[in-house]
């Protein structure tokens, strides 16, 4: 039996944004378990970080088939979590993981084909040992897949009750529309399209996010701090264990150099502020309306704590948003 007992003030101390024109409010801050929370990883450390994010009112937590490494490690070590600690919480939790990269070997583990979807969310569930979770996005979009075996996957799963709310990744203006206008055909609406974005990563700015709002489903941006680049960790080099030192993953050391100048700037501009870097990042992104939440990863309670001091300061002034758009264009 678990020891853990939640904040009782935790609901105090995070806004919470309603998703697209749903039922459903989102903290703005949520937390993505892509990476720190692996097979490779300390079990006991991610767990600490789970804990405190929940005491902190983050009630999102973010998951995929393939989180890990290995693939599939991710769920399974939220899985022991939930029976140990989380519980009695299970209510006030939303629980949601992806499937669309490749999770296992043959020509059914990966993609879009309703055989996969299908396949893939039953084991996730066995994985984190929920009977449903709260949303289920198609990862990636599939090239060689009808759209609308896709999403009739997602809309039968639903129908089961497997997932409650289903959610679209990587999808960009067009493509997210397409799926919308037939997951309303079917009576399942899309609840959200999760998408890579920060102040390095900006093409959803170009119409996604109007469409979004046009279509009343909710964004969520992940990848915020561009893998760790928009934080203070490289302004010196690169650190041993940072995600750029390991082999795995997808920022690699070469994609350090390039960006330090603009990293430098905007660092300035964030200690003008009273912010770290990581902070003035996320508090950038949250500024959009059309945006309901931003994820973040942590490898440590305090990373977590720095990240959701963003909330304390989301303002803006007209000469500072021009003195990044500045630094951001060169």
């Amino acid at each position: 039996m678990t020891n853990y007992i939640a904040d009782n003030n935790r609901y105090d101390q995070i806004p919470y944004k309603r998703c697209g024109r749903s039922g459903i409010k989102l903290p703005m801050i949520s937390l993505g378990l892509w990476h720190n929370f692996g097979g490779v990883d300390t079990y006991e450390n991610g767990r600490k970080i789970l804990r405190h994010a929940f005491d902190k009112g983050i009630t999102h937590f973010d998951l995929a088939n393939n989180y890990g490494p290995p693939p599939g490690s991710a769920e399974d070590n939220f899985g022991k979590i939930m029976k140990t600690d989380f519980k009695p919480y299970r209510d006030e939790m939303l629980i949601s993981t992806k499937a669309g990269y490749h999770m296992w070997d043959g020509p059914y583990g990966e993609w879009g084909s309703k055989k996969y979807l299908v396949s893939s969310l039953d084991q996730s569930l066995k994985r984190m040992g929920l009977d449903y979770v709260d949303i289920f996005y198609h990862h990636r979009p599939d090239p060689d897949t009808p759209v609308e075996e896709t999403m009739s996957a997602l809309d039968l799963l639903v129908r089961q009750g497997k997932a409650l709310y289903v959610g679209i990744s990587n999808y960009n203006t067009e493509e997210t529309e397409e799926a919308v206008n037939i997951l309303n055909k079917l009576g399942t609406p899309c609840l959200i399209n999760q998408v890579k974005y920060s102040m390095f990563e900006r093409w959803s700015e170009e119409s996604l996010l109007d469409a979004a709002s046009d279509l009343g489903i909710g964004l969520i941006a992940f990848s915020p701090l561009a893998q760790g680049l928009l934080t203070d960790k490289y302004l010196n080099g690169i650190p041993e264990n940072s995600r750029a030192s390991k082999s795995w993953g997808f920022l690699q050391e070469n994609e350090v150099a390039p960006a330090l100048v603009k990293i430098k700037q905007l660092n300035h501009i964030a200690q003008v502020r009273g912010q770290s870097l990581a902070q003035m990042a996320i508090a950038w992104l949250l500024k959009s309306p059309a945006l309901t939440s931003v994820l973040v990863g942590a490898s440590s309670v305090e990373q977590l704590n720095d990240n959701l001091g963003a909330l304390e300061y989301l303002l803006f002034s007209k000469e500072e948003i021009e003195e990044i758009e500045t630094i951001l264009k060169t």
